[in-house]
Formats: C-alpha cells, structure tokens, sequence
C-alpha cells in the first residue's frame, strides 16, 4: 500500500467573497472525489477569499500509480477555468 499527497496553491480570480470561495470549493472538491475517491481539504489560506491551499490524499496499492494520479487530479483543476494553480507540491508519505 503506498499513500500520496498533494498539496496545491490556487488563485480564485472569480471570486469576491469568502461565502463565493467555499462555493467554488466545495463544487471542487464535490468532483475530484467523485472523480478519484480521494480526501480533500482546504489546509491554508481559510480566510482570503481569493487564495486558498488544498491538500489531496489518496492511496494506491502500486507505487508508480501515485505520481500518474497526481498528473491527472492537477490536469481536472488546471481544466477549471475558476483557478489558477500557482504551485503543486507531490510527496510519497509511505
């Protein structure tokens, strides 16, 4: 059993306030978990309503298959025109 996280940094460009921020969110969050059966959370940036940092954490029985689906959970939110990734960061936890 291997286990993955991903954390992301994303800018919301349309949102204008933090009650259109946890909407946006959440309609993410809805669909990379029904995409992958993954656990998402937002884990910084809580209170600007247009930045926020997302953790992934997913698990996978092979090793190789994490990075590929790291790959394909960035190319889901890079296809949401709602963000903008400034930063990903993929680590094998064990």
């Amino acid at each position: 059993m291997s286990v993955g996280l991903l954390v992301v940094d994303c800018l919301l460009g349309d949102g204008h306030s933090l009650k259109e921020k946890r909407r946006i969110l959440l309609s993410l969050t809805q669909k990379l978990r029904n995409s992958f059966n993954i656990s998402v959370a937002e884990v910084e940036h809580q209170n600007l309503w247009q930045r926020s940092q997302i953790a992934v954490v997913f698990v996978n029985s092979e090793a190789q298959a994490l990075q590929g689906i790291a790959g394909k959970i960035l190319g889901l939110m890079q296809s949401d025109p709602r963000f903008t990734l400034l930063n990903s960061e993929f680590q094998k936890i064990y």
